[in-house]
């Protein structure tokens, strides 16, 4: 029987018996297991939070009650009930559901999420909101383990426990258990706290030393006190109730019946901020995640029997690859260079560093803004730190960048990987904001490589300025060009003109250099000579290269995979103006002001115009209008 076909919301697991929803948890994993194999995704963290998923449907009444979904890696199972079933199989295609949250998708889902940590602050302000407008609903907000590392997650925690709103806090622990396991007594206490009679024989403990004369209040604190001390010393979670919240757990977070029963209590007896403490097994329903749950976590397409990826036959390296070898040469040559990251080791490619050089390597969780200024410290005292993070994520450091790194002039180099538009993972992802706001810092040299080995030289030559640097590479494979073994230094603000022509310059940078030396060859086709330069720096300019490029030509087109205001467009536009040449109209393509939805890279590229065609169509375009 497809009990799956049966639910059309999660009102529908209202009248399921704990049998029926456990055969539903199978056809559900079944379900993301047969999608992810084909569209790729988040696999581990949402095979875990099945069970969890159904119990909080089952109990609480979205999209009345709201739950706040952090990241958005756990929440697949909370698609597939809340009405998406039928268009699950467009998970994270051009047009289709998105991989996270997204409040312009589905009324459930009550806040956008793809960075993690926000969910905890973001709840909080849902039960404000409700409490300013005398309603009654339930917030709940599910964030994980790994989540809990960040800044933000800390700091909602510390006000929502200060605010004594009545909200809950799920902390799904899938990967290390956060406060010790104490067994029966952890649990025995924790179902003493969702206990009505518990709740009111404290009170009225309370209540009677209170009134004892004159000793009373005496009594009273000095029984706080032993009981805080107790509680802390014995009981897992006393970190969380001392910033005001009721600990309850650990608890099953893959045991259906257990779950039900105590989000029932939570929901009936509980006031203010309650912490629900689940443990849920990564990967849980399939063998290959259970046993690798780290390279299941976010995973491409993959045959389902042997769980192995489905790859290509292409023999070219990733940037990203590229980038992880040349570091690891490097560091072999200065024992000075450290490698930082932000939880992700591997998709950032420090992966090899950590195993050569253990006691250089540095991962410092979901803390973006910490690992900047970590590496700023590293930097006082002489040391090369790289911080390899994703372009996206690079924008949750954006203070530190400015105020620890550039204002000191301190020599961190950030390698922003996934720079540009990334694909699948969408606008939450997509890493098309950095040039425009990097530029913009004083001290900072920002840089964009066209090909590998210039990626390669780039890193090179960024230790070797000894100034806050940043390199941008996109996601995915490189360009196969022959790499340079032997480090070369590459100078500071010098373009590359790659080819010499009168009527237009094509000014690229960075992935869309090929694009532009492709869109030259189809100009000349049509009697059109271009000059085409390789910018390599969006700061500082070759000035010199493009002005007297620019003396010389009719316009000019600038091309960059990024946001088109305040971008490298922009860069050169103000270089033209701050040295008087207001006769040489600029094209600039690039990003415009909108977020850009999911889809291949491709596929986005080419909707952005981001290919050698457009740039053939804006230049042809161009002249056949000036003509008129």
């Amino acid at each position: 029987m497809n009990i799956l076909e049966q639910i059309k919301s999660p009102a529908d697991l209202k009248y399921l018996s704990i049998p029926k929803m456990q055969a539903l948890a199978t056809q559900i994993r079944e379900l993301i297991i047969k999608t992810v194999s084909q569209n790729g995704g988040h696999l581990a963290p949402c095979l875990g939070t099945v069970e969890l998923t159904l119990a909080l449907h089952k109990v609480f009444s979205c999209p009345r009650d709201k739950i706040v979904w952090d990241v958005g890696h756990q929440a697949y199972t909370h698609k597939i009930l809340t009405g998406r079933r039928d268009k699950f199989s467009t998970l994270r295609k051009k047009n289709g559901i998105t991989g996270f949250p997204n409040r312009f998708e589905s009324i459930y889902d009550a806040f956008g999420a793809g960075h993690a940590s926000t969910s905890i602050s973001a709840a909080l302000g849902m039960a404000v909101a409700r409490d300013l407008n005398h309603e009654n609903y339930n917030v709940i907000a599910v964030i994980g383990d790994g989540a809990m590392t960040g800044g933000e997650a800390l700091e909602g925690l510390n006000n929502a426990g200060i605010s004594k709103r009545k909200m809950i806090v799920i902390l799904n622990d899938n990967e290390m258990s956060i406060a010790p396991n104490v067994g029966a007594l952890s649990e025995y206490l924790s179902l003493i706290r969702v206990n009505e009679k518990y709740r009111r024989a404290k009170k009225d403990v309370h209540r009677i030393l209170s009134s004892i004369p004159r000793i009373g209040n005496s009594v009273l604190k000095t029984a706080n006190y032993v009981k805080d001390g107790f509680r802390n010393a014995i009981v897992p979670g006393g970190f969380f109730e001392s910033l005001g919240f009721t600990y309850i757990g650990p608890t099953d977070g893959n045991n259906l019946e257990d779950l039900i029963n105590v989000l029932e209590k939570i929901k009936i007896n509980m006031d203010g901020p309650v912490l629900l403490h689940v443990q849920t097994k990564k990967g849980k329903g399939y063998i290959p995640a259970e046993r690798h749950p780290d390279k299941f976590h976010g995973i491409g397409k993959f045959d389902i029997a042997t769980g192995k990826p489905i790859v290509s036959d292409s023999i070219i390296p990733t940037y990203t690859a590229v980038f992880s070898q040349a570091l690891v040469d490097l560091a072999a040559q200065d024992k000075n260079i450290t490698a930082i990251t932000a939880a992700m080791p591997s998709g950032t490619g420090l992966q090899k560093f950590s195993e050569l050089y253990p006691s250089r390597f540095f991962d410092v969780g979901i803390a973006e803004e910490h690992a900047v200024t970590f590496a700023a410290g590293q930097a006082t005292q002489g040391k090369h730190p790289i911080v390899a993070i994703y372009s996206t994520f690079s924008q949750r450091a954006y203070d530190q960048i400015i105020h620890d790194v550039a204002l000191q002039n301190l020599p961190v180099v950030l390698c922003l990987d996934r720079a540009g538009l990334v694909g699948e993972d969408g606008p939450t992802h997509h890493g098309v904001f950095d040039m425009a706001y990097i530029r913009q810092i004083p001290n900072m040299v920002c840089m964009a490589p066209k090909d590998e080995n210039e990626l390669r030289q780039m890193l090179y030559s960024a230790i070797k300025y000894n100034s806050p640097c940043t390199i941008r590479y996109p996601r995915g494979s490189a360009c196969g060009v022959e790499i340079q073994e032997e480090f070369s230094l590459v100078e500071k603000g010098k373009g590359e003109l790659l080819s010499i022509g009168d009527d237009i310059a094509i000014i690229a940078v960075g992935s869309m250099v090929q694009e532009a030396i492709k869109a030259r060859e189809e100009l000349l086709n049509e009697k059109i000579n271009c000059s085409v330069i390789n910018a390599r720096f969006i700061k500082p300019l070759d000035a010199n290269l493009i002005l007297a490029t620019a003396r010389k030509v009719k316009f000019i087109v600038t091309v960059e995979e990024g946001i088109l205001a305040g971008g490298f467009g922009s860069a050169v536009l103000e270089l033209l103006s701050d040295n008087n040449i207001y006769n040489v109209p600029v094209i600039r393509l690039g990003i415009k002001d909108k977020f850009i939805e999911q889809g291949t890279r491709q596929e986005i590229l080419d909707e952005c115009n981001l290919n050698s065609k457009s740039i053939v169509n804006a230049v042809k375009n161009f002249i056949n209008g000036s003509d008129k």
